[in-house]
């Protein structure tokens, strides 16, 4: 048996025509969206991520405001300039790029920005909201995840089992509390956890979100399951891939996302979706 591929460039340009379509029904009343990306120092991926997300907003029709700083901005700088945000009618979604320099608390910076314009889904009321089942933004790669269950039909998972590797409060938790929702058994392991491979063997949904080349291999997986890699790693040649196994659990897998083309585009996807809806909200 050979796994279905979750096309997640596919599904992704299938979002993004979605929120065009919203985002100039906005417009055209008035109220084009607009999102502020803030990247503090010159980290390379993040430079990367931001550029993404800046094309892909202005691509969906979307207004988008960029703002650099050097690594050596103050914190309380950076405080202010998102307070300032946070009162501009004109911004409804506000992203500060993680990682954020040594000296900043990222978990101060996340707290300052409007929960009506979290479009991220990491201040506590998101959080919050995610926990008790309330409306409220969520997580964009989690929510990409469940977007690409729905995609394959498996949008809800009463009798279904869930693992995920990985005990974040970016991707594994907000992941967890997904599955949880969708009425699936779930279990939040992590690289550690003892007889990880018997545990994920149960799993008839299993994501990968560690940051581990090769951490999911084929015995570890259950014949017929899904299998997403939230993984974004370098191999050895240098290559992108996640932390599954490619190869090899592809011939045990029933569905599995490929790294590159898989989540990586959806969360950017997901990311636009969560700004139109802010924009509708305010």
């Amino acid at each position: 048996m050979t796994a279905q591929r979750i096309d997640g460039k596919a599904l992704a340009a299938q979002v993004r025509a979605e929120v065009a379509v919203r985002a100039a029904a906005l417009t055209a009343a008035g109220r084009q969206p607009g999102l502020a990306v803030i990247l503090v120092g010159a980290n390379p991926a993040s430079q990367v991520y931001v550029r993404n997300k800046v094309a892909a907003c202005e691509q969906a029709g979307m207004r988008s405001i960029l703002e650099t700083y050097a690594a050596t901005l103050h914190e309380a700088d950076l405080l202010a300039r998102i307070h300032t945000l946070n009162q501009d009618e004109a911004v409804h979604g506000i992203l500060v790029q993680l990682p954020l320099p040594a000296h900043i608390d990222a978990h101060r910076v996340i707290e300052a920005i409007s929960p009506r314009k979290d479009v991220d889904g990491f201040h506590v009321s998101s959080a919050g909201a995610l926990m008790v089942g309330q409306p409220g933004f969520r997580p964009c790669t989690p929510l990409g995840c469940m977007r690409m269950l729905e995609h394959i039909g498996m949008g809800r998972l009463r009798g279904k089992h869930a693992v995920v590797v990985g005990r974040s409060n970016i991707v594994g938790k907000p992941m967890a509390m997904m599955l949880l929702a969708a009425d699936a058994t779930v279990t939040i392991a992590h690289s550690g956890t003892a007889d990880l491979a018997a545990i994920c063997r149960q799993a008839d949904v299993l994501v990968a979100a560690v940051g581990k080349v090769g951490l999911i291999t084929a015995d570890m997986v259950k014949p017929g399951a899904v299998v997403i890699d939230v993984g974004m790693n370098r191999n050895a040649e240098g290559a992108l891939c996640g932390d599954v196994d490619f190869g090899a659990v592809e011939q045990v897998a029933g569905w599995i996302t490929p790294v590159p083309g898989g989540v990586g585009p959806m969360t950017i996807a997901m990311l636009l979706a969560n700004t139109v809806q802010a924009c509708e909200q305010f």
